[in-house]
């Protein structure tokens, strides 16, 4: 073997190697740290855009609870082939009551800044309105931001945090509209 085709084959090997552990480093990320999804439809507007590409932060609720106003990723209610993209409105141990077009937390008003103009929030077949519900521990209420084109808890349920995927931080496309995703804080809901 001459030294020009021992060259080349080691040249070969040394590609394939840089492939494999990159391959294997971006399996590892996908697995365990961030994951990218496409948003399907427009239950997010006029937060998120049907076909924006976004990534989730997969290790935040292993070192933290969810907070409110929160956007999270979990899977869909009865399947596992498809997440689903909602806003964090109600925590465990939280009373949540709909009545003429609104959300009470624990008997006191939610605030919404982030919804589509001129909107209302209507029960559903899980939750219907002027009927408060108690969110049970381990659960989480998201809805959609476009509350009359969403499927969410209203439908569903709650969300178990063991479904939920991660919380959404950086939209990176389209190029106009990157960036990171901040948090919403809301004051504390008391008991009632």
């Amino acid at each position: 073997m001459d030294a020009e085709s021992s060259s080349f084959k080691y040249a070969v090997l040394d590609f394939i190697q840089t492939l494999a552990v990159a391959a294997a480093i971006s399996l590892f990320i996908y697995w365990f740290f961030i994951q990218p999804h496409r948003v399907d439809g427009s239950s997010m507007e006029n937060t998120f855009y049907h076909e924006e590409l976004i990534l989730t932060d997969k290790i935040s609720y292993r070192l933290s609870q969810p907070k409110r106003g929160d956007v999270i990723v979990f899977q869909a209610p009865n399947t596992t082939e498809r997440d689903y993209i909602k806003r964090i409105i109600g925590l465990p141990g939280e009373s949540v009551l709909l009545r003429d077009g609104d959300i009470y937390i624990n008997g006191q008003i939610l605030q919404e800044s982030y919804t589509k103009e001129q909107h209302t929030t209507n029960g559903e077949e899980f939750l219907r309105d002027d009927t408060p519900y108690l969110i049970p521990d381990g659960y989480y209420f998201a809805l959609g931001d476009n509350r009359e084109h969403s499927s969410d808890s209203r439908s569903f349920g709650p969300v178990q945090k063991e479904k939920i995927v991660g919380r959404v931080w950086l939209r990176y496309w389209p190029p106009n509209r990157m960036g990171l995703i901040p948090s919403i804080h809301f004051p504390q809901f008391d008991g009632s």
